[in-house]
C-alpha cells in the first residue's frame, strides 16, 4: 500500500511505506519497511527550499525514481490488460470461425452435407457489411465537409418522429391493459359458471353433460401423440357423451401406424375414440378440422373441443369450461389459458413464457371481460358448434384459421370467455429455428386475414366501438404497428443517427420508456424478473422475423403462406412424474427406472407406463400400456438413433447482418461519447449476433 502524503510539519503519515525493486516490467518485488523516514516521503515546496543544496539533490532524485517506479507499474497493468483483451478477443474470433464454419444458413436445406455456393455468398455477405460499415464512417465524414447533412438529416428526423409517437401510443395501449388487470385482480372479477341442474339423460343421473366433440389434429408429431391421446382419454366426461376424433395428416407411414395403433389401444380400453386420415390433405390444419366437421355424427354433438398434439388436458377440463355455456345461448367460446412443462428448459423457453404469460394474464383477460372478445387460440378452447355454423366454419385463406374464425364470430354476435384460473398444459420450441418458423407464420396470418376481412368489417351490424377496437387496437396497433417502430426505430433509425448526429433520438426513447414496457410485460411472470434486460434486447431482436412476416402477410409474398408444424420434444409434465411416484410397488422399479431412461431421451412422455393397484392397471394422465420388453427394444433403439445424429447451429444472415450495423454504431456513438446511446446500441449488437449464429435455444437435428 502506498503512502499517503499529508504536510510534513504535521509529522502525521498514513499508510506504510514500501521499497519497490524491479529488474525489468516483468520481475518485479516489493518489500514493507519498518517505520517511515523523511526520505521516504515528498516535502512541500517551503520545506525543500529550506533544506541544504545537497539534501535538495537527494530528495528530487528520490522523488524522479519512486514516480519512475509507479509510471512502470501502471504500464505494466495496461500491458497485461491489453493482452487479456486481445487474448479474448481471438478466441471469439476463433469460436466464431468454427461456428460459422461448422453451421448452416438460414436458406439451406435440411441436407447432411453443406452447401458450398452457400456459404461462399454468407462469406461474401459478412464482408460485404464489413466494408459497408466502414462506408457509413466514411460517408458521415463526406456530408460533414460537403453538407449533405441538411438533406438527410430532416426526412431521417421525421421518421424518428412519426416513429415515437407510435411507439408512445403502443405504450399506452400496453399500460391501459395492465391497469385493467390490475382492476380485475383487486376486484375479483371473473366469469362466473351457473350451477349444472338435474339431467336425467347426462346416463348418471346428475350434472350438466351435453354432447361434446373432442378433436386432436396432429401432422407428422409422433414424439407427443401418445401423451395427447391418453390425455383426452382420461377426461371425465360420460362415454356415451363423449367422441374423440384422432385428426391425422401425417405423411409419414410409420407415424399413421403408430397413431392408429394408439387409438385401437385406446378403443380396447373401453375410449369413445376413432381414428381419421385424409387422403387429400389441402388447408393444413383449418382443412383438416373442416373435414372432420363435414362427419354426418356431428350434428348429433352441441360443442366441440381443440386440442393440438402437443396439450395435455386434466381429467376435470371439460367440467370446469362447458358450464359456462349453460343458460348463456350467447356464449361462443370458451378458452383455457396455456401452461407449460418446459418454461425453464433454457434462456429462449423464459423469454417465451414472459411473453405468453402477458398475453394471456392481461390481453387475453382483459378483453375477455371487457369486450367478451379476443383471439382464439388455436387450441385448448371448446366451441359452441352452432356459433362455428353460423361464422361460416373453418376455413383454409389464411394460417390463422383460429384468429380467422374467432373474428367472424365476434362479427356474427358471439361472445367468449377466458377462464385465466384452467390451464392446459402444453410445449414451447427449445430452438430458434422452430420459434422464429413459429412467429412467423403468428405474425404473417393476422396482415393476411386483415386484407380480407377488412370489407366485412366496414359492413357489418356491430357497434361503431367494436368495429374501432378491431381495426385500430386488435389489427393495426397490435398486429402492424408493434412489429413495424420496433424494426424500424431501434434496428434502422437509431443506429443511423449515429452517422448523421444532426437527427437524434431522446434518451428516454432509448432506455426509460423500454425498461418501463418490459417491467410490465414481466410483471405476470414474477419469477422472470432477472431476465428483463435479455427480455428486452430479444424483443427487439425478433422485430425482424416479425417485421418480415408482417410485410410478407400484408403484400401476399411468397412466404406469407408458408405452413412448418412446429417441432416438440415430448416432454411430460412434473405433475405426471409425481403422480407416477405415488403408490408405485416394488416390483415396478425397474418399469420406473426404464420410463426414466426415455424421459431423458427428450423423445417420449408419461404415456409410457402403466401402474398397478391392487393387481390391476390403474391409468394416470396420458398413459398407455405398452409392453416392457419392446419398451426396452424401443430405448435402445432410440440410443442408437441418437448417437447417431449430429446437431448443428444454423446461421442467420439478416441478424448478423444487422449485428454489424448496431456494432458499427456503437463504435460511432462510443467516438461521440453518448453513453445511453452506446450501451444500447452494443447490447443489442451482441443479441443479434448471438441470434445471428443460432447461439440461444436448442440446437436442431
Amino acid at each position: 500500500m502506498a503512502p499517503s502524503f499529508t504536510w510534513w510539519g504535521k509529522e502525521t503519515h498514513r499508510g506504510t511505506p514500501v521499497v519497490v525493486k524491479m529488474e525489468n516490467p516483468n520481475n518485479w518485488s516489493m518489500v514493507e519497511l519498518e517505520g517511515p523516514s523523511e526520505d521516504d516521503f515528498l516535502l512541500p515546496n517551503d520545506d525543500v527550499s529550506s533544506m541544504s543544496p545537497y539534501k535538495r539533490e537527494k530528495v528530487r532524485n528520490k522523488n524522479a525514481k519512486q514516480l519512475t517506479w509507479v509510471l512502470l507499474l501502471k504500464a505494466h497493468k495496461a500491458a497485461g490488460c491489453l493482452t487479456s483483451i486481445a487474448s479474448a478477443l481471438f478466441s471469439l474470433a476463433s469460436v466464431v470461425r468454427r461456428r460459422v464454419a461448422a453451421g448452416r444458413t438460414d436458406s439451406t436445406d435440411n441436407s447432411s452435407t453443406e452447401n458450398p455456393a452457400v456459404k461462399n455468398r454468407f462469406y461474401t455477405c459478412i464482408k460485404i457489411f464489413l466494408w459497408l460499415s466502414v462506408i457509413l464512417l466514411g460517408f458521415e465524414i463526406a456530408a460533414y465537409f460537403k453538407g449533405w447533412v441538411e438533406y438527410l438529416a430532416p426526412p431521417l428526423q421525421f421518421l424518428a418522429n412519426g416513429c415515437i409517437v407510435l411507439f408512445l401510443i403502443q405504450s399506452v395501449d400496453r399500460l391501459v391493459l395492465c391497469l385493467g388487470c390490475f382492476w380485475v385482480k383487486m376486484k375479483k372479477i371473473k366469469p362466473i359458471a351457473k350451477e349444472g341442474a338435474m339431467d336425467l339423460e347426462s346416463g348418471d343421473g346428475s350434472g350438466y353433460y351435453p354432447m361434446v366433440l373432442v378433436q386432436i389434429p396432429m401432422c407428422n408429431e409422433k414424439e407427443v401423440y401418445q401423451q395427447s391421446i391418453g390425455a383426452v382419454c382420461c377426461l371425465e366426461w360420460p362415454k356415451s357423451r363423449l367422441l374423440i376424433q384422432v385428426l391425422d395428416d401425417s405423411d409419414d407411414p410409420i407415424t399413421q401406424t403408430l397413431i392408429n395403433e394408439e387409438v385401437r389401444k385406446w378403443q380396447k380400453e373401453g375410449a369413445n375414440i376413432i381414428y381419421r386420415h385424409r387422403v387429400i390433405r389441402e388447408g393444413y390444419k383449418a382443412g383438416n378440422l373442416k373435414s372432420a366437421m363435414n362427419c354426418s355424427y356431428v350434428k348429433d354433438y352441441e360443442f366441440v373441443t381443440i386440442f393440438d398434439a402437443d396439450f395435455q388436458p386434466m381429467p376435470d377440463f371439460l367440467k370446469r369450461t362447458v358450464p359456462y355455456f349453460k343458460d348463456n345461448e350467447d356464449i361462443g367460446l370458451v378458452q383455457a389459458r396455456w401452461s407449460f412443462v418446459n418454461k425453464d428448459e433454457n434462456l429462449l423457453t423464459r423469454l417465451q413464457h414472459v411473453n405468453l404469460a402477458f398475453h394471456f394474464e392481461v390481453e387475453q383477460q382483459v378483453n375477455g371481460i371487457f369486450l367478451n372478445f379476443f383471439g382464439f387460440n388455436g387450441t385448448a378452447g371448446v366451441w359452441r358448434i352452432k356459433a362455428l355454423e353460423e361464422s361460416g366454419g373453418w376455413l383454409e385463406r389464411t394460417t390463422v384459421e383460429d384468429m380467422d374464425i374467432a373474428v367472424r364470430a365476434h362479427l356474427h354476435g358471439w361472445k367468449f370467455i377466458f377462464l385465466n384460473d384452467v390451464e392446459c398444459q402444453c410445449e414451447l420450441p427449445e430452438s430458434y429455428e422452430a420459434y422464429r418458423k413459429q412467429q412467423h407464420r403468428w405474425h404473417s396470418g393476422p396482415m393476411q386475414l386483415f386484407r380480407v376481412c377488412l370489407p366485412a368489417i366496414i359492413k357489418s351490424k356491430i357497434s361503431i366501438w367494436k368495429k374501432g377496437n378491431l381495426i385500430f387496437l386488435f389489427f393495426l396497433l397490435r398486429k402492424l404497428i408493434l412489429p413495424f417502430y420496433s424494426f424500424t426505430l431501434f434496428c434502422i433509425i437509431l443506429p443511423m443517427t449515429m452517422f448523421i448526429p444532426e437527427a437524434t433520438l431522446p434518451s428516454w426513447v432509448v432506455s426509460y420508456v423500454p425498461a418501463t414496457m418490459s417491467f410490465l410485460n414481466i410483471l405476470p411472470s414474477p419469477k422472470s424478473f432477472p431476465f428483463i434486460v435479455p427480455y428486452l434486447l430479444f424483443e427487439n431482436t425478433m422485430s425482424v422475423t416479425k417485421f418480415n412476416a408482417m410485410v410478407s402477410g400484408l403484400f401476399q409474398l411468397g412466404s406469407a403462406y408458408e405452413w412448418v408444424v412446429t417441432k416438440k420434444s415430448g416432454r411430460s409434465s412434473e405433475g405426471d412424474l409425481a403422480s407416477l411416484a405415488v403408490e408405485k410397488p416394488k416390483h415396478q422399479r425397474v418399469a420406473s427406472e426404464e420410463w426414466t431412461a426415455t424421459k431423458k431421451s427428450g423423445r417420449s412422455s408419461e404415456g409410457d407406463l402403466t401402474l398397478l393397484v391392487d393387481g390391476k392397471p390403474k391409468h394416470q394422465r396420458g398413459v398407455s400400456v405398452p409392453d416392457l420388453e419392446e419398451l426396452r427394444e424401443e430405448i435402445k433403439e432410440k440410443e442408437k438413433k441418437a448417437s447417431k445424429k449430429k446437431k448443428h447451429n444454423r446461421i442467420y444472415t439478416k441478424e448478423l447482418a444487422l449485428a454489424f450495423l448496431l456494432l458499427t454504431a456503437s463504435l460511432r456513438s462510443l467516438l461521440s461519447a453518448q453513453g445511453i446511446h452506446f450501451y444500447f446500441l452494443l447490447f443489442q449488437g451482441i443479441s443479434f449476433l448471438l441470434v445471428g449464429l443460432d447461439l440461444i435455444g436448442e440446437q436442431v437435428d
